[in-house]
């Protein structure tokens, strides 16, 4: 199976991907440019939540495979991206106790890529990331998924810890990875859950942790301090499935 990633160039395309629905992740726009047709590209995609970043011409020529952008230019995932409630809801038709994965800042498509091959594995109902600071479904994340991006649901949403209180309302609870935390063995997580995951450098943000019921650690006996944080993921997505068996 091949997959690509959109690039859409110049004004007419960019503005006819928003208006049709087709999900942009990024829009560049040359920096000083405020005629009639870019405004009207930038209102849609503030409408869409996109993230908007002003560049330089040589950074636009850089990015620009047909070198005609018009001073717009834009990246479409190369997937659709599901609804929060679409895994709940398929969680329910399951019978089965939601079972979520949350990336906060993870950045490297390959990451992202092969927590999305340990989430269909592992049974999880879908994989939650934000909108910024994050790496969107790229061409190099659905190669990284070995297909399981096919069947994984993947949510982008506008902010991770309002996602985390809303999906509380609604029964889930959240344990999210931490070095500092409880070792995972000692924890129950069976029922509903959310695990998160942070980025290899930053870990998980402050505020999302604030906002968790419980941190988990991972015991290590080697001489380096952490692991990579696919594999993070793995290890906390199999403890949960060891539990719910």
């Amino acid at each position: 199976m091949r997959y690509e990633e959109l690039t859409i160039e110049g004004r007419n395309a960019v503005l006819e991907a928003f208006r049709s629905g087709k999900t942009i992740d990024k829009l560049f726009v040359l920096d000083g440019c405020q005629d009639g047709p870019v405004r009207s590209i930038v209102r849609e995609a503030k409408k869409h939540d996109t993230i908007i970043t002003y560049v330089a011409k040589e950074r636009l020529d850089q990015l620009s495979e047909t070198k005609k952008h018009q001073g717009v230019l834009a990246f479409a995932a190369a997937y659709e991206y599901a609804q929060v409630e679409d895994m709940l809801r398929a969680a329910e038709e399951k019978n089965e106790a939601p079972f979520l994965i949350l990336l906060d800042n993870m950045e490297d498509p390959h990451n992202l890529g092969a927590v999305i091959r340990t989430a269909n594995l592992a049974g999880a109902h879908g994989v939650i990331i934000p909108k910024r600071r994050a790496v969107g479904l790229t061409a190099t994340v659905a190669k990284t998924s070995a297909g399981a991006l096919n069947y994984t649901p993947v949510a982008k949403v506008t902010n991770l810890s309002q996602t985390i209180k809303e999906l509380k309302e609604k029964g889930m609870w959240f344990v999210c990875a931490d070095m500092d935390g409880t070792t995972m063995y000692e924890l129950d997580l069976k029922g509903p859950i959310g695990l998160v995951i942070g980025s290899e450098g930053e870990g998980v943000s402050k505020l999302v942790k604030e906002n968790c019921d419980f941190t988990a650690s991972i015991p290590m006996a080697g001489e380096i301090d952490s692991l990579n944080a696919s594999v993070a993921a793995g290890v906390l997505a199999y403890e949960i499935v060891r539990q719910r068996l």
